[in-house]
């Protein structure tokens, strides 16, 4: 008998468990839990309340939730919505009545995104005093609202993505370049809507839920200026790599030949924005679905980051103490994957190979690693479970784990070892999460 038939009831859980958090944060849900009629002439956001407009209700948005909380606005509000128009990842669509919907690719931005975006914008650049703007980010929106500043064209935005991601640049940093290259993030997209009012509903995918950093915050000050990017992109050792368009414009900017990024001081004080779900939704359900499943649990980890393999072992490590009892170990956040290979992968797939390497031969220790979205990398899989016998059988079929390791290349080993999660597209997105389970020894 293989250890992955042994562990099948912890393998079992593992997935349960996971789900159990994904479906915790559902985007429709979230929002009716967040906005509300109050009566006839009034809508609340959280603590936030608004009248009604004299003018339209227009609904924007960009993410790879926003196609169900559109739907739940729609709910709401009805044939109240005037006009309204989101983008989405390609598959994560959903129908609509009153609200437009494009699809478009991710995490590289292409055309169909862009043209979005300038429909989206041409949308609030009417609006007036007496309409509101509902705008709903998720993740996915920094890649998803598309529209580079005058002077750059889309191809130049994607070179200069393509770099960063590979560079193992965290999301702070990448959406730091991305809202000055951009002509609707950081807070772009506000003061271009103002001044009507406006409302925006957040779904968060990034540690520690920063306003200016989800979707890129178009609907926030941005604290950042282009010194910050130009220095970021040459800390990366890429600034000469990217196009000298793009090179151009940051320099231009951070000599104050480009208008900046709209900052605290000078922000329209037309908009409220709120966080109605992420992370820690996530985990919290995550763990009283352990809890309930007989296992004593603890959150090890809310701000998971760093590269994926050293934050794998580090997981491996904390499992591989001895425990009294079943034990569930959770962790939430995300890493990065710098990269030296050419392979076929994402974060979440590459941690769970590291963990395979970590516990192998452990009989005890079953390993999850995966994106809440549905989505880890340009692949079909969510991320992977691992047990201690996952590198015996990539090896029994050929497939050598520290070599796939080294070149990036985690699908093709979990692919032929079995351990893929695959969910399909699950139109939420915070983030990842990672969980072990042990049990105690004999």
């Amino acid at each position: 008998m293989n250890l992955k038939t042994k562990n099948k009831q912890l393998r079992d859980h593992a997935e349960t468990i996971f789900r159990a958090a994904v479906a915790a944060v559902d985007p429709a849900v979230a929002v009716r839990n967040s906005l509300r009629l109050v009566d006839r002439t009034r809508l609340r956001l959280l603590d936030v309340e608004t009248p009604l407009p004299s003018g339209r209700i227009l609904v924007i948005g960009a993410g790879k939730a926003t196609a169900p909380m559109a739907r739940a606005v729609e709910e709401i509000l009805g044939s109240r919505i005037s006009e309204g128009l989101i983008v989405t990842k390609d598959g994560h669509g959903l129908p609509l009545e009153h609200i437009q919907l494009r699809e478009a690719a991710h995490p590289i931005p292409d055309r169909r995104g862009e043209q979005a975006t300038r429909q989206i914008l041409e949308l609030v650049d009417k609006a007036t005093d007496d309409d509101l703007v509902i705008t709903l980010l998720s993740g996915g929106g920094s890649a998803l609202l598309a529209a580079p500043a005058e002077g750059l064209s889309l191809t130049d935005k994607v070179i200069t993505t393509d770099l960063l991601l590979a560079s193992g640049a965290d999301i702070g940093a990448i959406n730091c370049v991305r809202k000055h290259l951009s002509a609707v993030k950081g807070g772009q997209l506000a003061r271009r809507a103002a001044p009507a009012a406006m409302l925006t509903l957040v779904i968060s995918d990034v540690i520690g839920d920063p306003l200016d950093v989800i979707a890129s915050g178009p609907t926030v000050p941005d604290p950042t200026r282009y010194g910050e990017a130009e220095e970021i992109l040459r800390d990366c050792r890429i600034l000469h790599r990217c196009p000298r368009a793009v090179r151009d414009h940051l320099r231009a900017g951070r000599i104050g030949q480009r208008e900046e990024t709209p900052k605290p001081d000078e922000f329209p004080t037309n908009g409220r924005t709120r966080i109605i779900a992420g992370n820690t939704s996530a985990l919290q359900a995550a763990r009283r679905k352990a809890e309930d499943l007989g296992y004593d649990c603890r959150v090890v980890d809310h701000r998971l980051c760093g590269e994926a393999r050293e934050a794998a072992r580090q997981l491996a490590a904390a499992a591989s103490r001895p425990v009294l009892r079943p034990t569930c170990l959770l962790a939430g956040g995300e890493t990065t994957v710098t990269l030296t290979g050419n392979g076929k992968g994402g974060r979440n797939q590459e941690f769970a190979l590291a963990a395979a390497l970590a516990i192998n031969g452990r009989d005890d220790i079953v390993i999850l690693a995966a994106g809440t979205d549905g989505t880890d990398g340009p692949t079909d899989a969510a991320g992977a479970i691992v047990d201690g016998g996952s590198v015996d059988r990539g090896r029994e079929v050929g497939q050598i784990a520290t070599s796939h390791l080294d070149n990036n290349d985690s699908y093709p080993f979990h692919r032929a070892t079995g351990d893929l999660l695959i969910t399909g597209p699950t139109r939420t997105n915070v983030m990842d999460i990672y969980l072990a389970l042990v049990t105690p020894g004999d």
